[in-house]
């Protein structure tokens, strides 16, 4: 767990130079200055420790040199967008802020363990952390500013591909191109039931026999924020489940809901505080029985679909998706099954989930389908359910070319092309700012 958190840390706090100055020590020493701001060997050296530990990677000069170039970049970039009027609003960060806190306090189990981990409160840690979001943020929209509007041309990209080696090019590996139509088995009426007599139940105690919600969200709750009493912390209502967000809103302060059904179940809600657009509260959840579940309908319902589109090859999978399929990520895009890290849909074969691999394993060619097959829905839900998958195409390990590749080397090309613009217009605006290295640095590592 705590190598997790570890990780998260590293993704959400890039070290301010600004911010450890304040806390500077006697004994640290200022290695750049950008303008008025101080980069610090402590602040290089929390990076570079962070690097080491997230990618496993020895410890070389190379690597801490690269890490200061990188600090005194950003630095620059954030002098820049005062000039160029960028910047983001307190509630952008405010609602990124919560939504990584919310997944911190989620992986750890509870806000206490998470404050005992960082030895701080969460409103310490947020209010240390929203200056480090907000110099990221808008370093990066600073980036994007000058690198968004970058296009490339066929002729450029056959140029880029001619730079390349012959026998540098590199070996694809076999891919496939799949779409997929889910059903969700739905509770059996007796499952729904028990459940909201549950709540009801709970609801009662509260409201009519003194029980307080955290007490019964501790005992009952199916939530992970039962362990804390089923506080959420604020929170804007446009990031909830909409039935959750306008009970909990049309409550009085401290006020107790009825009984509110969610994909995620039945929830009692109580309103902690508003503020704005944001609400606290505290609930306790029960969620329905994930094996009292009518797993016969939703193959059956497959099997007919199935059976009406090889009966019929003029009807598109990827159409019977939009309509049918219950996931609700893939269903506006045919069904079709992207990679979650680049968002291609040609996925590398061996980088499919071993359920997905084996059903593919039996496809034999393009515009096959699959027998309806279980399979458990990715997080937060992480529910039972059973889908169809089509192959849609299928690309063997070959030798990389521009014909088959083009895509790629497009793709290639446009990041080489956006890099040497930006590489060109950090070089220009770095000239009208004051850059000062306090110690000796390799030309090639400074910017």
């Amino acid at each position: 767990m705590y190598k997790y958190l570890i990780a998260l840390f590293a993704l959400l706090i890039s070290v301010s130079s600004t911010v450890h100055a304040q806390r500077m020590e006697l004994a640290d020493q200022i290695v750049a200055v950008v303008n008025s701001r101080i980069i610090l060997k402590s602040d290089i050296d929390s990076l570079t420790r962070q690097f080491i530990t997230e990618y496993k990677q020895p410890f070389n000069e190379s690597l801490w040199y690269t890490l200061l170039r990188a600090e005194v970049e950003k630095n620059v970039l954030l002098e820049q967008a005062k000039v160029d009027s960028i910047d983001v609003t307190d509630d952008e960060i405010d609602r990124k802020l919560n939504q990584r806190l919310r997944m911190m306090v989620r992986q750890a189990g509870s806000e206490e363990v998470l404050e005992n981990y960082f030895g701080k409160s969460i409103i310490e840690l947020k209010s240390e952390w929203k200056q480090l979001l907000k110099n990221d943020e808008i370093v990066q929209k600073v980036r994007n500013s000058k690198m968004s509007s970058v296009t490339i041309t066929k002729p450029e990209i056959a140029d880029f591909f001619k730079t390349i080696p012959v026998d540098s090019l590199p070996m694809i590996p076999e891919k496939v191109k799949l779409a997929h139509i889910v059903r969700i088995p739905k509770p059996n009426k007796n499952a729904k039931a028990d459940a909201f007599k549950k709540a009801e139940a709970i609801r009662d105690s509260i409201v009519n026999h003194g029980k307080s919600i955290e007490e019964m969200a501790k005992k009952y709750s199916d939530d992970l924020s039962s362990s804390n009493g089923g506080f959420l912390p604020l929170i804007d209502i446009n990031e909830l489940v909409p039935e959750y967000s306008a009970a909990a809103a049309a409550l009085d302060i401290n006020g107790i809901s009825q009984v509110v059904e969610t994909t995620y179940g039945f929830h009692v809600i109580r309103l902690n505080k508003r503020v704005g657009d944001q609400i606290s509260t505290n609930h306790v959840l029960i969620k329905l029985n994930s094996n009292d579940i009518d797993e016969e309908q939703a193959i059956k319902d497959l099997t007919i679909i199935r059976d009406s589109l090889l009966a019929n090859p003029a009807k598109k999978f990827t159409d019977a998706a939009r309509i049918y399929s219950d996931d609700k990520n893939t269903a506006s895009g045919g069904g079709i099954i992207k990679n979650p890290q680049t968002g291609e849909s040609l996925i590398d074969l061996k980088q499919l989930d071993p359920a997905l691999f084996r059903i593919v394993l039996l496809l034999e060619k393009p515009g096959d389908i699959s027998e309806p097959k279980p399979f458990t829905t990715n997080p937060p839900d992480s529910k039972k359910a059973y889908r169809i998958v089509q192959l849609l195409e299928h690309v063997d390990e070959h030798k990389a070319s521009l014909d088959q590749d083009y895509a790629l080397f497009e793709n290639y090309a446009l990041q080489q092309k956006k890099e040497k613009v930006f590489r060109d217009w950090v070089n220009k605006i770095k000239k009208d700012i004051y850059i000062e290295y306090r110690i000796d640095v390799p030309k090639e590592f400074q910017i």
